[in-house]
């Protein structure tokens, strides 16, 4: 090519590019480059140090270890890259606070029932900021527009089999949920197709759906929030160790249980119908045992100082631990137990949510009130 020709050829694509319209000008931009914002606050050693502890305690059993996910519940990771840099603070402070209603992780903001104080969740925000590594993406507010029906039939072509046909997620975590949908921009959920979530099964779907794609499934996404609404939560009292025991007067349960340490559900609804005489142990963050739990469990988080509770704890009754995991926290209760001389321990092998899907009752705060 002569020297003419190439500037000739340059000047031709530069009037192309001139000649597009703004708004498509920068869509292009938007979905390829992010302006960089400044870090968050650093934490003290006091405030790092506590906040390294509090992920291990409260964390790590479903987040892995080393924040890599997907240990327990499809828990997603929390070292991936482009969760991390476009997701703080809001879009895990938010969750880790207040849950994610209809899955296992439960509120852990003190004023919604868990452990942590206002202070804690944000350091904790912060400490996996600093622990990943990454620079904050600006993130556009923006509303993504694109054709709903279309994004529906893309989602349903390549997303199923992983977050489920109603989002309810399958082998990873569920896009259909209210919270998730109100704490994360419609420009996150972009980033996140885009990008997907580095050293896990989610792959990045830039250069396998188009950008126009990736917009229809962004905006089906966010037209699954429509019209949903968030309960305000009943909190109960806590019961105390007279509450322990159900059924104090009646006989024991005798299971039969699997690998030594399971019961069935059936068994358990069984037993529950004969007024056998147990205590149940609700597993998870206090604050989902406020929305939803089997009649008589008490709220033993797997963070419990198992010294303590121990002390109080009858050892001459069987003892039913529960998650919704489906088994990994109950089991890490009663492995800790079981260590501490209580035999009469066993799991429930399906978990709340296989509980409640066998039909199986349940007690919910919104409904049973404590009296003043």
């Amino acid at each position: 090519m002569t020297h003419a020709k190439f500037l000739a050829a340059v000047a031709g694509l530069l009037f192309a590019i001139s000649a597009l319209p703004a708004a498509a000008s920068a869509q292009v931009h938007e979905t390829q480059t992010h302006e960089t914002l400044p870090p968050p606050r650093e934490l003290t050693p006091e405030q790092t140090e506590r906040a390294a502890a509090n992920y291990q305690k409260y964390c790590a059993l479903c987040h892995g270890a080393d924040r890599e996910g997907y240990a327990n519940d499809h828990a997603p990771s929390l070292k991936s890259k482009s969760l991390m840099e476009s997701g703080i603070p809001h879009a895990v402070l938010r969750p880790m606070s207040y849950g994610r209603e209809g899955t296992a992780m439960g509120a852990y903001l003190d004023e919604m029932g868990g452990p942590m104080t206002l202070d804690e969740t944000w350091d904790l925000t912060y400490w996996l900021y600093w622990q990943a590594g990454y620079d904050r993406l600006k993130m556009s507010t923006e509303a993504v527009h694109g054709d709903i029906e279309r994004g529906r039939q893309v989602y349903g072509e390549n997303c199923t089999s992983c977050h489920g046909a109603q989002g309810e997620g399958v082998t990873a975590p569920a896009l259909g949920n209210v919270s998730l949908l109100a704490h994360m921009t419609d420009e996150m959920i972009r980033h996140a197709i885009r990008e997907g979530r580095q050293d896990t099964p989610m792959q990045a779907w830039k250069g396998v759906l188009s950008d126009e794609d990736i917009d229809n499934v962004t905006a089906f996404l966010r037209s699954r929030a429509g019209g949903w609404e968030q309960p305000q939560p009943v909190l109960k009292k806590i019961p105390g160790p007279e509450d322990y025991v159900i059924n104090p007067d009646n006989e024991d349960p005798d299971f039969t249980l699997t690998d030594g340490i399971f019961v069935s559900s059936k068994d358990l609804l069984a037993a529950l119908q004969a007024k056998k005489r147990m205590v149940l142990l609700d597993t998870r963050v206090a604050s989902v045992w406020q929305r939803a739990h089997i009649e008589g469990a008490i709220p033993v988080p797997y963070y419990t100082d198992f010294d303590e509770l121990t002390k109080d704890m009858p050892r001459d009754v069987q003892i039913v631990a529960y998650c919704s995991c489906p088994r990994a926290a109950a089991e890490y209760v009663v492995k800790n137990m079981r260590e501490r001389g209580f035999i009469r321990t066993a799991v429930l092998y399906e978990g709340i949510f296989g509980w409640m899907n066998l039909g199986y009752p349940v007690m919910r705060g919104d409904i049973r009130e404590e009296e003043e």
